[in-house]
């Protein structure tokens, strides 16, 4: 099952709110999340976004076309953030649009991805012609 991972681009967080996090901390955290679910084999679309609506919908549109996916992890710094309501909102209904029958799953953290994707469904067994680092994780990032 091919995954959107949605979620804030790093640049895009008022970290004013989150006492202890920057910038370089969340992206190394993020990246350490995408590499557990490349190693387990899981098959992601990453897309990060910025906080402008408009901006954070051409994203999800280009990483959605670039690649077709069946289900969507969406981060906790786009949905739980008050400001990120209409955001969410908005990315939710599009989604939809998009990827009619999609899934939907959430994390608590970067590092919590990986079992929100397990509750989905388990990653598909590698084969020994397979290479983990050969196409598994196509990434779709943006600045704000």
């Amino acid at each position: 099952m091919v995954t959107l991972s949605l979620g804030l681009h790093p640049s895009a967080i008022d970290y004013s709110r989150y006492p202890g996090l920057d910038e370089e901390t969340l992206t190394a955290r993020i990246a350490a999340g995408e590499a557990a679910l490349h190693e387990a084999g899981f098959d992601i679309v990453a897309c990060q976004v910025s906080a402008d609506p408009d901006e954070a919908e051409k994203k999800v549109r280009e990483c959605v076309a670039a690649r077709p996916v069946e289900a969507v992890m969406i981060g906790a710094g786009l949905r739980m953030a008050p400001d990120h309501t209409l955001l969410f909102e908005r990315l939710v209904n599009l989604l939809i649009r998009l990827v009619p029958g999609i899934v939907f799953c959430f994390n608590t953290s970067p590092e919590t991805t990986i079992d929100a994707l397990r509750r989905l469904a388990p990653p598909p067994p590698l084969t020994p012609q397979q290479d983990p680092a050969d196409g598994h994780l196509q990434t779709c990032r943006s600045q704000r």
